[in-house]
């Protein structure tokens, strides 16, 4: 679906008008300008289409005595306050006051910062009004030369206030007011007619920007998927098209508005929107379909504003090559039939995960290639006792073969011997206090350990030839259709309709042929999309084709992690430094099935 410019905006989409907007205009003196300064005066003008409604005025109790420069300069002195009521009783008083209205003061930022102290210190819920800062109006509606600074002295001489600011609350609040009516005249000649408007020209959102803001009127509030696009024509005439950028959202015509308001602060992004002709959308199911809609739009389209999920494929893994004493090897294509372990988003990663198994196993290390009958001179490494030494054709080469099998074992079904192969070092470093060391250690074995749970995690779905589940939502029940790790079919059906619907989306899913080296049929990003998905609380499994399962070591019992790198003794000691326990794979001997907690 392609959104259109409407003819002529709702006035949803236009906004508050400003003339409907309540207004309190507020101003505080304060002992100082410290996060330990303590409000003494209050004061507070209540606005309303250019009229004045109400008006707040309350000196206030601090508890510490006023600084002499603070009474010279506002004339509030500590015998003038002394019968002034507290903190706790004038705040609840403004906070009646100022209920449901726009805040607006001269450098918000101070006095609504003390409003905001004040109120958690006391307990009261800050209501996280709209502020207006008549300063940050001011530099953006007034040229330099009208103005030499935006003081609200200045202001107030430049736009005719009736009451001149005088460091007194009220005053100055009145003065404000003054100001604000003035800004509000000028800026309207600009095209600033709602509080939005007035919000964004605050932090300079371009009148063009918010002019773009009608696209969001013809989107749906629905899940799916946007796609903000710039068509052109080029030197032959032909139309083209461009995909900027991609994104999803469960509500697409709230994400898409956001793009042409003051929340939205990225620059590239300002860019995009700027250089963008128009928007489509696409509605999806359920939010999970968004996802992977998105994903899959943006490794097809590869938008040039859209960073991350462009490079889906670019991975890497671990394998061991197929020779007579076969090595660890960092591919980026996994052969047919091999064994491999990962996949990893990049090189350093994979290397990482080698030294933990050339640690564990004294797996080889050099790239020679080694003759099964001819010895070779070893390396320092096998003088250091790192690697069995298969080159010299003695004890090493004869134990190479189950050394290299037990490899191949802890990557396809047991991960404890890589995890307890540093128990004795890891003991050592602990015992000499030299806690750095060891954190680097225990660190690099908890990445491993993650990078083998999301092994097992996609190789195991990737191995599920259908797999149908559902989850209860707003909409009924969501349901979708998962084809080796790719997703074939989503739909969303009311709970009597929920079976025929699964039924139905599974005749109609997608083909999916089984891919190649255990991988899952879409990208990798997908299906941990997926496996989230399947893994959150709440989900149902109604069909299954083939086992969904992981080894039953694959994972270690949930806070088991530490006792498997340091053993029964040292386990219960706080955690080394680097190292986090990751949760573990819990088996469901009734659907052999094993899911991560």
């Amino acid at each position: 679906m392609t959104s259109t410019v409407p003819i002529q905006p709702s006035f949803d989409d236009l906004g508050v008008p400003l003339s409907e907007v309540t207004f309190v205009v507020v101003d505080l003196e304060t002992t100082g300008s410290t996060a330990e300064s303590e409000i003494t005066e209050i004061g507070a003008v209540k606005v309303r289409g250019g009229d004045v409604i109400g008006e707040f005025q309350t000196l206030v109790r601090p508890v510490s005595p006023i600084p002499p420069m603070i009474q010279v300069l506002t004339g509030i002195t500590t015998q003038l306050v002394a019968s002034a009521p507290p903190i706790d009783v004038a705040l609840p008083s403004f906070d009646q006051f100022s209920a449901g209205a726009v805040l607006v003061a001269h450098n918000a930022r101070f006095d609504v910062g003390f409003l905001r102290r004040g109120y958690e210190q006391l307990g009261l819920a800050w209501r996280g009004p709209a502020v207006v800062d008549t300063v940050a109006l001011a530099r953006t509606a007034l040229l330099r030369d009208e103005v030499p600074n935006c003081k609200l002295g200045t202001l107030a001489r430049y736009f005719r206030s009736t009451t001149e600011p005088n460091h007194r609350a009220l005053s100055d609040a009145r003065a404000t007011v003054d100001v604000l009516h003035g800004l509000l005249e000028r800026v309207g000649n600009l095209g600033v007619a709602t509080l939005e408007d007035l919000t964004e020209f605050a932090v300079k959102v371009s009148p063009d920007r918010r002019a773009k803001r009608v696209w969001a009127a013809a989107v749906p509030e629905a899940a799916g998927v946007y796609s903000f696009y710039a068509d052109s024509t080029d030197a032959d005439g032909h139309r083209r098209r461009e995909v900027l950028y991609v994104g999803k959202s469960n509500n697409l015509r709230r994400r898409v508005r956001s793009y042409f308001t003051a929340s939205e602060t990225r620059g590239r992004i300002h860019e995009m929107v700027r250089v963008a002709t128009g928007v489509d959308v696409v509605t999806c199911a359920t939010d999970l379909e968004a996802e992977v809609r998105e994903l899959r739009m943006i490794e097809s389209q590869a938008p040039r504003y859209n960073r991350r999920s462009k490079n889906q494929r670019k991975l890497v893994w671990l394998r061991l090559t197929d020779e007579a004493f076969p090595r660890l090897s960092i591919v980026t294509r996994v052969p047919e039939g091999a064994t491999v372990f990962g996949p990893f988003r990049n090189r350093e990663g994979a290397e990482e995960a080698a030294l933990t198994l050339y640690d564990a196993f004294k797996v080889r290390r050099c790239s020679t290639r080694l003759s099964a009958r001819k010895p070779t001179a070893s390396c320092a490494l096998a003088e250091m006792g790192r690697c069995v030494a298969p080159c010299e054709l003695g004890e090493g080469a004869d134990s190479y073969g189950e050394v290299a099998e037990a490899l191949r074992e802890s990557w396809t079904s047991d991960v404890r011997p890589v995890l307890r192969s540093v128990r004795g070092r890891l003991r050592r470093l602990v015992e000499q206090e030299r806690y750095e060391e060891a954190g680097v250690i225990a660190g690099r074995l908890s990445g491993y350990y993650r990078a083998s749970l999301r092994h097992h995690r996609l190789r195991s779905l990737a191995a599920v030839p259908q797999l149908i589940a559902a989850v209860e939502s707003p909409r009924g029940w969501d349901i979708h259709v998962i084809r080796y790790g790719r997703l074939a079919a989503a739909t969303a059906a009311p709970s009597a309709l929920a079976r025929s619907a699964a039924e139905e989306a599974a005749a109609s899913a997608e083909t999916v042929l089984r891919p190649a080296g255990g991988l899952p049929a879409g990208s990798v990003e997908e299906a941990e999309r997926i496996a989230a998905w399947l893994e959150q609380p709440g989900v149902r499994l109604i069909e299954t084709d083939g086992d969904w399962l992981w080894p039953v070591h694959a994972g270690v019992a949930e806070g088991a992690l530490a006792l498997e790198l340091l053993g029964p003794e040292l386990a219960r000691t706080p955690p080394l430094p680097g190292h986090d326990d990751a949760r573990p794979a819990e088996r469901d001997g009734r659907s052999r099935y094993v899911r991560p907690a």
